[in-house]
């Protein structure tokens, strides 16, 4: 298994598609065959804030680059592949107890119900301070090589 400190040295850019600004990740700190954690600053500058918080597509896109970054940590350093493209496929049972503002750091867990050949159906959770802000179901559909 990899430890946190070799997964916080990871440069999330080599694991994503999505490159600045459009970057929602600041670092993976676990990562097995099912979990997914990240975490991430919210930063003012983010294009996806609005009014001091983070809007609810930048934490769909969070979601969605946690997932990618699960991805993108197996290709890279587990089966030795490039970084995949994916797309949201589906959302379902989005609840948002709270958004996050500018300065919270929010944890980001992704656990993976299933996978289908280029389909993957994840529940997800975002948390600030060990608190529940959003929950929901996310399908990423692969691009065909």
């Amino acid at each position: 298994m990899f430890s946190e400190d070799f997964l916080r040295s990871v440069d999330v850019h080599e694991l994503l598609p999505q490159q600045e600004p459009f970057v929602m990740i600041d670092n993976i700190t676990y990562v097995d065959e099912v979990r997914t954690i990240t975490e991430t600053i919210i930063d003012e500058k983010n294009i996806f804030v609005e009014n001091g918080h983070l809007m609810v597509a930048g934490a769909m896109e969070n979601i969605a680059q946690t997932c990618a970054a699960r991805l993108g940590f197996y290709n890279k350093y587990v089966l030795k592949k490039d970084v995949q493209i994916g797309f949201i496929g589906a959302v379902r049972n989005f609840e948002i107890e709270s958004l996050p503002a500018v300065g919270d750091k929010i944890t980001t867990t992704i656990d993976v119900l299933e996978e289908v050949f280029k389909m993957t159906l994840a529940k997800a959770a975002i948390t600030c301070k060990g608190r529940m802000m959003i929950q929901t179901e996310m399908k990423i559909a692969l691009k065909k090589d």
